[in-house]
């Protein structure tokens, strides 16, 4: 079946949504993650080991929830795209979209013509493997997200511009590649950091897009939430892993081999 891309639903009746991140490039680990209750989940091909392959494997083991699968793409690249959309992904997430020209490709890369650009095989696991023949081809177009990361002072510059672009779903701020973009790096807070940051909130209302970001922790994500973010990452499978080994090994150690 054609899964309603709910979360795009709720986002655009202005409800908030709440997610992680998959950069493991572990099925399992994507199933334990799709069982925890997420609105939503994204593969990160960006910033991981994961290729089509594992990101196929890590949809089906999702598949048995109600949690919508997304990914972040490698690039701004319509043939990546294609190809994320093929497996199955009910949204993607651009990286380094910087003008208008970039946020009108990153759309057409996600949309079946007429729309856009993205290139039609009825073999591919989203269509069913063609047992869904011209039933996802109808659909497709409404019910994939498209969301634009927002990471550099020149799309800052270009803001109102780019979400100017029918068919964007969510500007993504970065605050990581954004706060290094700007010369201080890792620094979210830092005035000029966050001037940044008000100018994409402000323009994202204007143009009645909605709002996506990281939170840094349950504090912060919060925040987001009481600020109006609808799409928010809380956490991710490598943090929790990471984190939760951490503080238990460091917990020990100080409790116990004192």
């Amino acid at each position: 079946m054609i899964r309603e891309n709910w979360v795009k639903k709720a986002i655009r009746a202005g409800q908030k949504t709440i997610g992680g991140w998959l950069q493991l490039g572990s099925p399992m680990a994507a199933e334990i993650m799709s069982q925890a209750g997420f609105d939503w989940l994204l593969v990160d091909c960006e910033h991981s080991p994961a290729d089509f392959q594992t990101l196929m494997v890590q949809y089906q083991a999702m598949s048995a929830t109600n949690v919508i699968p997304l990914c972040r793409a490698p690039w701004n690249d319509v043939v990546a795209i294609k190809r994320i959309l093929d497996v199955g992904a009910y949204g993607v997430m651009i990286p380094w979209v910087n003008d208008k020209e970039e946020a009108e490709m990153a759309v057409k890369a996600c949309k079946y013509p007429p729309e856009g650009v993205r290139g039609v095989a009825t073999s591919v696991r989203a269509a069913g493997y063609t047992r869904l023949g011209m039933e996802y081809f109808k659909r497709a177009n409404e019910e994939v997200m498209v969301i634009v990361q927002i990471e550099t002072a020149t799309a800052v510059a270009n803001i109102k511009e780019i979400l100017s672009i029918k068919g964007i779903d969510v500007a993504f701020i970065g605050p990581a590649d954004l706060s290094t973009a700007l010369g201080y790096a890792g620094n979210r807070e830092h005035p000029e950091v966050q001037q940044a940051i008000s100018a994409i909130e402000s323009a994202a209302k204007g143009a009645g897009v909605a709002l996506g970001t990281v939170s840094s922790s349950l504090e912060h994500a919060k925040q987001l939430w009481n600020k109006g973010y609808q799409f928010i990452h809380l956490t991710g499978d490598v943090h929790l892993l990471a984190k939760g080994s951490s503080d238990l090994v460091n917990k020990f150690r100080s409790e116990v081999q004192r």
